[in-house]
């Protein structure tokens, strides 16, 4: 479900650019949806794993207020340098910070914790790569396995915060049984379709270190006219220029 637009240009939203030649993943809807999903109320440190482009991160920046510091931790170089460029030609770039490192190191070394840790990570578990092997590569989970990226956010999230991410359906579901077994929880939870008739495609998750009952919900790209609806329109109207 994941569209590129333009992918050697800029992509331009309404009060940023996300430069994303040098990148292998390219500003898609999934990463859309986790920076405008995402609640920031009360959040004063929030970490981006993976931060890629600097995509989430900069969409955070501009969702929360200028008390809020937001890092984005990035281990492929040029990627870093591209979410290092993004941040600094924002808005809010001196509420950013891009860090080149890999989050197993970010995460044994780092003398903070956050309130709030997002991630679009990796989600094949299986499988060869395909022909196109720096795509393939950065969404592989083998640079990053959702038990490194539990135990990296188990050790750098606040005992209050929350901890959120978006994955294809099937590995969602997976990913929510994993968790407990880190002692996360999930706490809320948005079915992401295409259309109301079709299947879901993603899942929006949000964990806590606390057990509550889990809120649900869901979201439909498009109406059955096929333009955008409603529910994705407010939520994401805030960013792209044409919405």
């Amino acid at each position: 479900m994941t569209v590129q637009v333009g992918s050697e240009a800029p992509f331009q939203f309404k009060q940023f650019s996300i430069a994303q030649e040098k990148c292998a993943m390219k500003v898609g809807t999934d990463g859309v949806l986790l920076g405008a999903w995402t609640d920031v109320d009360g959040i004063g440190k929030i970490l981006d794993i993976g931060t890629g482009s600097g995509l989430i991160a900069v969409m955070l920046a501009q969702r929360t207020g200028e008390n809020t510091q937001i890092h984005g931790v990035e281990i492929d170089n040029d990627a870093f340098l591209q979410a290092k460029s993004n941040m600094e030609n924002s808005p809010w770039s001196s509420r950013l910070e891009a860090i080149h490192m890999a989050i197993q190191d970010f995460a044994n070394n780092a003398d903070r914790q956050y309130d709030l840790i997002v991630s679009n990570p990796p989600f094949f578990s299986g499988g060869t790569f395909s022909d196109n092997q720096d795509r393939a590569s950065v969404r592989h989970t083998v640079k990053l396995p959702h038990g490194d990226l539990l135990l990296a956010a188990k050790k750098l999230l606040l005992p209050s915060g929350k901890f959120c991410v978006i994955l294809p359906f099937i590995e969602g579901l997976r990913f929510v049984e994993l968790a407990e077994n880190y002692g996360f929880y999930c706490t809320r939870q948005t079915e992401v379709k295409p259309r109301a008739d079709k299947p879901v495609e993603r899942l929006l998750l949000q964990f806590e270190q606390s057990e509550v009952t889990c809120e649900t919900d869901s979201l439909n790209i498009h109406d059955t006219e096929g333009t955008y609806s409603w529910k994705y329109v407010q939520l994401t109207g805030d960013f792209y220029l044409k919405m």
